[in-house]
């Protein structure tokens, strides 16, 4: 393996690690959630270890974070990752819940804007 692809593997490692632990989940938990071996996963983490497609989508629905940030293309404001942890341990249906709501603030802000009014 080349230099660069190496230290790709451990910026991709060291990334899902440090998420997996601001999320303040375990290698277990995150293995249970995504069907990944937890000795696969601390090899992802420690950069020894390459990740396909499939178990880089799984890891971005867990974390809630897209696959372009745990790859390192692209950075979240730090916002984003308050409302990731804070609706980790939410229900589907209550994630959408707030997804509804959050949508519903974009509109009347945007119908303000558009109207004068508040």
């Amino acid at each position: 393996m080349s230099d660069d692809s190496e230290d790709e593997l451990a910026a991709l490692g060291s990334r899902l690690r440090e998420v997996r632990e601001y999320l303040d989940l375990s290698q277990q938990y995150v293995s249970d959630k995504t069907g990944i071996p937890r000795s696969a996963i601390s090899d992802i983490e420690r950069g020894q270890r390459k990740v396909d497609s499939l178990e880089l989508k799984k890891f971005s629905k867990l974390y809630g974070h897209p696959v372009s940030y745990l790859l390192g293309v692209e950075e979240l404001d730090t916002d984003v990752h308050a409302w990731a942890r804070a609706i980790t341990d939410l229900t589907e249906g209550d994630r959408a819940e707030v997804l509804r709501f959050a949508q519903f603030l974009r509109f009347s802000a945007e119908n303000e804007r558009r109207t004068g009014r508040r």
